[in-house]
């Protein structure tokens, strides 16, 4: 086979599967669906912190506690620096099933610790009287468990601990597939569009959680965390068809999977050594801690800041069909905004671009109309899908990712200090509060789409191909502490700084419903903007970095990707 690649090479030129557009985008589109079943799974439980509180009995610690041990695994046991190891032995097919199924193991633990079947069972009774002390982790101040924590809570969060697993895990495989299937050609594009596709997950999940959750008029938690479960098997089902197209790419190049060169400890080492594959590092930890630990909170934010009074709005947008509706006009938004990005003819550019637009303020007066947080929050995702591919574009053909990266950590800055100072001004103005949200989640989710768009093609211009996989699990590594840590903090910080409401709970003056919407996030969200100063100083050296050591984080990835690969044909060629 490989003899075969290199006939046709000196002959004419074969066309391989990644070579066909259609091809290429079949197999984003089928990793990028997958991922977006995963996101949703990710923050199944977000939107109905209040549910979990007044249902459960877990309060921000034991929400902030479970959330958090999602990446205990992978920091602490370091499982997602040996997943990339897989990865780079294995191949990004056999990792990407292996991923699945991991996810979808975990996330049925979940979903048992939630249903009423595991109440007053010796199981339960065992969780409640174990795991109340762990030696080391809890003089380290990291252990997944506390004493009091209810015992869903810890069954629930060893069954997040394993999904993380494979979701992270999935998260390098699908990184590490797009540069094999995009490399010289569309890739930041390429990886923008995944990852804004899966951040629709985000918005699946805010809509159709609480919906599923109090459907039939009867709240169970555990009904949403099947919904999870269930798309979770859709996700696996995505990574077997990649296998087998994959494999006929591989078989088409003549390449394997299994790497001819062993995993080497030096290959690490180059990669530490790297100045500027630190300062990309710490820059990811940054930003993400600063979106998906906040992501967790969102909805009962919102909840605690607006004047929201759903049992006063007309029968209508309390129905499920409202819910439905309103979530055909964000794939309405989605699929417009993609048109516009996608498409290269005016005529059909701008009608798309008038659509999305169109679709987005109906979405939006939906949301106020329906006095739904989560319906509010939702709309997170809407601009970054409409951007994100647009942003992975422009880094293709004209570069600017370090530039990018700054603008993206000014604006993280400006959201999340206008969601602790602005928007609790609003509170009592029910439309004056709305319309701040709205503004602030959608400016939000489009300074997070900067990150896919910029921060991951660069990856590829820091390491040699070989340990690539390895590179992306490193720094997914370094992002999982910043994604264990800040649900945990944000839980403690809350109950910290709001000790009469955790106090009136313990007392019975106060319900655990009435409490669940009567939180003040003001420091844990000055706690987020610290992040955003941080990543604001990163950027700004890593502009200096990129200057001094010639990395080529600033110029267009088709242009530079492209002379790296012809330099490589004409090396095998001579």
């Amino acid at each position: 086979m490989a003899t075969m690649a290199i006939n046709a090479g000196a002959t004419g030129k074969l066309e391989l599967l990644r070579d066909k557009a259609w091809a290429r985008w079949t197999a984003l589109g089928l990793l990028a669906f997958a991922m977006f079943c995963s996101y949703i799974f990710m923050d199944i439980l977000s939107p109905i912190k209040d549910l979990l509180q007044s249902t459960r009995g877990w309060d921000s610690t034991a929400f902030g506690t479970m959330q958090g041990s999602e990446t205990f695994l992978n920091v602490f046991i370091f499982f997602l620096i040996f997943a990339g190891i897989i990865l780079d032995k294995m191949g990004v097919r056999f990792t990407a099933v292996l991923s699945g199924a991991v996810m979808l193991v975990g996330a049925c633990i979940n979903w048992y610790a939630l249903t009423d079947a595991f109440i007053n069972t010796p199981l339960e009774q065992w969780f409640t009287n174990n795991l109340n002390y762990i030696p080391g982790f809890d003089e380290l101040g990291i252990s997944p468990f506390y004493k009091g924590m209810p015992a869903s809570a810890k069954l629930s969060a060893i069954g997040f601990m394993i999904f993380g697993c494979g979701v992270e895990m999935a998260g390098i495989t699908v990184s590490r597939g797009i540069v094999k299937w995009f490399k010289g050609r569309e890739m930041a594009m390429a990886m923008g569009s995944e990852m804004a596709l899966a951040r629709l997950g985000v918005g699946t999940c805010m809509i159709f959680s609480p919906l599923v959750a109090n459907f039939g008029g009867e709240v169970s938690v555990s009904r949403s965390v099947a919904f999870g479960v269930v798309l979770l098997m859709v996700a696996l089902i995505m990574f077997i068809v990649y296998f087998f197209m994959d494999k006929k790419l591989d078989a088409q190049t003549g390449e394997v999977e299994e790497k001819d060169d062993p995993f080497k400890i030096s290959d690490l080492g180059k990669i530490l050594s790297s100045l500027g594959f630190w300062v990309v590092a710490l820059l990811c930890v940054l930003y993400y801690s600063a979106i998906f630990p906040f992501q967790k909170y969102a909805v009962n934010m919102l909840q605690c800041n607006l004047t929201l009074n759903p049992e006063g709005v007309g029968e209508f947008w309390q129905s499920d069909a409202a819910t439905y509706i309103q979530y055909v006009i964000m794939l309405i938004v989605a699929f417009g905004a993609f048109g516009f990005s996608f498409a290269k003819n005016k005529s059909v550019k701008i009608p798309a671009l008038v659509i999305a637009i169109v679709s987005l303020v109906v979405y939006c007066v939906m949301g106020y109309m329906r006095q739904s947080a989560a319906a509010i929050f939702a709309v997170f995702p809407l601009l970054a899908v409409g951007i994100t591919p647009i942003l992975g574009n422009y880094v293709d053909h004209k570069g600017k990712a370090a530039s990018m990266l700054v603008f993206g950590a000014l604006l993280l800055i400006i959201c999340h200090l206008t969601f602790a100072f602005i928007l609790p001004m609003f509170k009592g103005n029910d439309m004056g509060g709305v319309m701040v949200a709205y503004v602030t989640i959608l400016v939000l989710g489009a300074s997070f789409s900067l990150v896919p768009a910029s921060l991951w093609p660069s990856v590829p211009k820091l390491v040699d191909a070989k340990i690539i996989g390895s590179a992306y699990a490193l720094i997914f590594w370094i992002q999982n502490i910043g994604l264990w840590l800040f649900p945990l903090l944000i839980g403690k910080v809350l109950d910290a700084t709001n000790t009469d409401i955790v106090a009136a709970v313990k007392e019975g003056t106060m319900t655990a419903e009435q409490a669940a919407v009567s939180y003040d996030y003001t420091w844990p969200l000055v706690m987020l903007a610290c992040l955003g100063v941080a990543a604001l100083i990163l950027g700004l050296y890593l502009k200096v970095v990129d200057r001094q050591k010639h990395l080529g984080l600033e110029l267009p990835n088709i242009k530079a990707e492209t002379l790296v690969e012809e330099s490589e044909v004409e090396a095998v060629e001579g």
